[in-house]
């Protein structure tokens, strides 16, 4: 019997059809030990020694395997042909070995980069041992992100109340985001003007033209800066007499791009379909384990985490068949298209992303969910399109010149002569910009007369930098050679999680708290956050996957340096870190004002000024004579809200029923709306109300101020008893209520809506139902189960997504997404649920109850005691209780002093 451990349980069904009898095929549901989440699991000290474990779960998996290795003629590790696959082969051989599972077996490694019948058995014909350079990679990326994480963040925890964790990678995304977000509001817009004309020239069709040369001049961007300067442009060209000056018509050609890696499957995915990074690596990940298709489970792409764009030979002979047949020989290249990967790493000797069989082209595909169709129809066609025929274009351009010579227009053109790789497959583009340039251009000959009309002078102004989205974040993180493509899905998730940033269109805004951590860094471990700095720790582990570093020299040069800076800055007080953020922040929290005056002086009061403040809910602005003057806002002053002034407080107009202003704030806990200013040595506070978090601080005005703050609202008597039922907006939301019932409303707007018949409807639906409760929605549903017929659906649960099927809910093992379980998985699951043993409660109450019986019996047969034993018996209750009640205050102090 042959033993062959793959990741997953969906690949090890179908490789297992492949094989055949005589072959056990096993799941190691991904990694089978970790490294704790505590301090001191990797270990500098002992020459970085790592502690692995394994949760609950993962024993059992590993439990299994052990017993099936146990015998076997030969272990076959399987797992995926990356970094990550050969760590997983590691840690299982590792596992084994501890087991002492592994006396007389023979032991392979073999990777396959497509899961075909035909690739997994090349694979198992050519068999290798675990790559030990691939390996050493692994722990020394794993031990360095672990000392940076875990050695960073504790410090932030202490120094920043309200951050939450710090990352090789992560910390250096996030200033990427934050350097962009200071650049575009740092930006100074610079005014400029074109001036554009329609042209025509006898007989021909008019076109477009801009000017070009103005007074013997060419015109650059700048060139007419200002209103007056192209006032008199439009003129010259309004009074000027034109003849064309030059045609030039130039062959040109657009090459197709290479077939996908991870990043630009990433890239084009986010450009394209609207995907993050996680979204498509998941919906990657299910084309590569395959749909069933004709009875056998076929993978459909190769595997998905790959730097390289090579194509296998016999892939590229299917693609150009494909090509042929699809759209004519005039689109086959005499000779097939070969591409070269910039990168030098590990991975790059893998293939590209493409279909595992060319054939099956979108629209003959059955069994894909949505997400997996538009993937697999990407993917498809750039794998095509990277072996088409280049597409040939014209491009023309027509210059038109006064007889002075002083003035000049330029039209230019291009038409597609043959679309070539066109016909199938255009790639997006991020943030592009109109470029001059239209489509055909008439055919004139130098000498002819032009005629100009409907010249027009155009205002523009220069734009800053667009905020990144995930597919350019993505783009510059692989300029910049920082991180792996493989985890940028999980990097991104992890700035998101953290509240770090917030996203807006697709598009990547940094909070204050994600601004304020950067800061930190940047002030005192600059160095690494450095792109450079980064970039080069990803090439010094590439050179240990390819056996030219040692890792643990490379640690120890690391981490030598890397501890002395975080000993010196353990030393530094909170507020010397706060005054050195109030220096390097000041510009974006302090901005200066239009009347000269100290942008740090407190509003509220005469001497006090504000500065950078933290509690337990992160950063904020307060006033230096706190508690006397209890002045707060929200961090930023720009970049939470594109005008200065919105971050401010702000008078929006006077109460008609008082007379008192009403005020817009903002606090350390956001926007809210203040009638009246307390009054001096009076303890009660003015009445006030927050700003709901669904409308927008731009649109806040004394109209709706005046609503909020005539909150809680009377919506009537209620029929029954005659009570007021009153609407209003509470902590857990708006609501409407009646005595001591609340019932929630879906808005804030249905607050000043509801009415009363309403309203007692949903009040005597919450009496009926208190808790609310309703049948839960499914994440997910897997279809029918095999044998019942039952729906399988994967439920979200207090506890974490789960599994369902009638009465039985399984938890999901760690590590697996809700998203990528599959109906297989979800059986095995529910099956492994139901073979388990009740828990023993009904168990535990008739052994209770029969104890309860024999004392009861006891207490009967000794119920004619002696006086003495009785006393006995009293005097020996009163001394354990004493020792109880000592014990209990040596225990309460105990936990006291800790």
């Amino acid at each position: 019997m042959q033993v062959v451990i793959v990741e997953s349980p969906s690949k090890a069904k179908t490789i297992n059809k492949y094989l055949g009898s005589g072959f056990t095929v096993l799941a190691s549901y991904g990694h089978i030990r970790d490294l704790p989440s505590k301090d001191g699991s990797v270990k500098p000290d002992d020459d970085f020694s790592m502690i692995w474990e394994s949760d609950t779960s993962s024993k059992k998996r590993m439990n299994e395997i052990a017993a099936a290795v146990k015998g076997a003629e030969r272990l076959v590790l399987a797992t995926d042909p990356d970094r990550e696959g050969e760590a997983i082969s590691w840690h299982l051989l590792e596992a084994l070995s501890d087991k002492k599972a592994l006396k007389g077996v023979r032991i392979d490694r073999v990777a396959f980069n497509a899961i075909t019948k035909s690739a997994v058995h090349e694979a198992m014909a050519h068999p290798r041992e675990i790559d030990g350079n691939l390996v050493d990679a692994y722990l020394a990326r794993r031990a360095l992100d672990y000392l940076v994480g875990f050695t960073l963040s504790p410090i932030l925890w202490r120094k920043l109340p309200g951050s939450r964790s710090a990352g090789r990678v992560q910390s250096v995304a996030l200033r990427i985001i934050c350097t962009r977000e200071l650049e575009i509001e740092t930006f100074v817009p610079q005014e400029y003007w074109s001036v554009k004309a329609q042209a025509k020239s006898g007989a021909s069709m008019p076109f477009e033209a801009r000017l070009v040369l103005h007074n013997g001049e060419k015109v650059q961007k700048f060139t007419l800066g200002d209103e007056s300067a192209a006032m008199a442009a439009k003129a010259a060209v309004e009074n000027g007499s034109f003849t064309v000056n030059a045609v030039e018509a130039k062959p040109g050609k657009r090459n197709p791009p290479p077939p996908f890696t991870t990043s630009t499957l990433q890239q084009e995915a986010a450009r394209k379909l609207g995907f993050n990074a996680q979204r498509t690596m998941r919906t990657a990940q299910g084309l590569y384990e395959g749909i069933d298709i004709g009875g056998e489970t076929t993978g459909l792409i190769t595997y998905m985490r790959t730097d390289g764009v090579d194509m296998a030979p016999e892939a590229i002979q299917d693609a150009r068949r494909s090509v042929g047949s699809q759209f004519g020989d005039n689109y086959v290249p005499s000779s097939p298209r070969m591409y070269k990967s910039k990168a030098k790493n590990a991975q790059e000797a893998h293939e590209c992303i493409r279909p595992t069989s060319f054939s099956r082209s979108p629209d003959k595909l059955r069994g894909l969910d949505s997400d997996q169709h538009k993937l697999y129809e990407l993917i498809w066609k750039r794998a095509i399109a990277s072996q088409m025929e280049s597409a040939r274009l014209e491009n023309t351009t027509i210059d038109l010149l006064t007889q002075d010579k002083k003035t000049g227009m330029r039209a230019t053109g291009s038409v597609i002569l043959f679309d070539g790789f066109l016909a199938l497959y255009e790639e997006g583009q991020d943030d592009q910009e109109n470029e001059d340039g239209g489509g055909v251009l008439p055919k004139l000959t130098v000498g002819q007369s032009a005629d100009i009309n409907d010249v027009n002078a155009d205002q523009h102004f220069t734009q800053p930098p667009p905020r990144y989205s995930e597919a350019s974040l993505v783009k510059r993180l692989e300029e910049l050679g920082i991180g792996r493509p493989s985890t940028y899905a999980s990097t991104l998730t992890t700035l998101r999680d953290r509240g770090y940033v917030t996203m807006d269109r697709n598009r990547f805004i940094p909070d204050s708290k994600g601004r304020i951590v950067t800061a930190f860094l940047e002030n005192y471990f600059r160095k690494y956050v450095e792109y450079d700095f980064t970039a080069d720790l990803e090439q010094k582990l590439d050179s240990i996957s390819a056996g030219d570093a040692d890792w643990k020299a490379f640690l120890r040069n690391f981490w030598s340096e890397f501890h002395a800076t975080v000993e010196g800055i353990g030393e530094l007080r909170i507020t010397e870190v706060l005054d050195a953020l109030n220096e390097s922040l000041g510009p974006l929290i302090f901005p200066k004002k239009d009347d000269g005056s100290d942008p740090r002086k407190c509003p509220n009061c005469e001497d006090g000024r504000i500065s950078l403040k933290t509690g337990r809910f992160g950063a904020f602005i307060g006033c230096s004579n706190y508690p006397d003057c209890n002045y707060t806002r929200q961090l930023s002053a720009l970049g939470e809200g594109d005008d200065p002034s919105q971050n401010s407080d702000r008078v929006l107009g006077q109460d008609p029923e008082t007379g008192l202003d009403v005020w817009l704030k903002v606090g350390r806990f956001g926007p809210y709306f203040q009638l009246g200013e307390p009054e001096k040595g009076s303890k009660e506070k003015p009445k006030r109300a927050s700003l709901p978090k669904t409308w927008n601080l731009e649109e806040a005005d004394l109209e709706k101020a005046l609503m909020m703050l005539s909150l809680p609202r009377e919506v009537g008597p209620h029929p029954e008893d005659g009570e007021m039922i009153e609407a209003g907006l509470g902590r857990y939301g708006p609501f409407v209520k009646h005595g001591k019932t609340y019932a929630n409303l879906q808005s804030i707007d249905e607050v000043f809506e509801v009415g009363l018949n309403l309203a007692v409807t949903l009040i005597a639906d919450k009496i009926a139902n208190p808790r609310g409760r309703k049948a839960a929605a499914a994440l997910k549903e897997l279809g029918p189960h095999p044998v019942t017929g039952e729906p399988v659906n994967v439920m979200n649960g207090r506890y974490g997504p789960y599994v369902k099927h009638q009465k039985t809910n399984a938890t999901l093992p760690n590590g697996v997404e809700p998203e990528a379980i599959t109906l297989e998985h979800a059986v095995e699951l529910i099956t492994a649920k139901e073979k388990k043993p009740a828990k023993k409660k009904a168990t535990k109450k008739k052994a209770t109850k029969k104890k309860a019986t024999k004392k009861a019996a006891t207490k009967k047969a000794t119920k004619k005691a002696t006086t003495k034993k009785a006393a006995t018996k009293k005097t020996t209750k009163k001394t354990t209780a004493k020792k109880a009640t000592k014990k209990a205050t040596k225990k309460t102090a105990t936990k006291s002093a800790d």
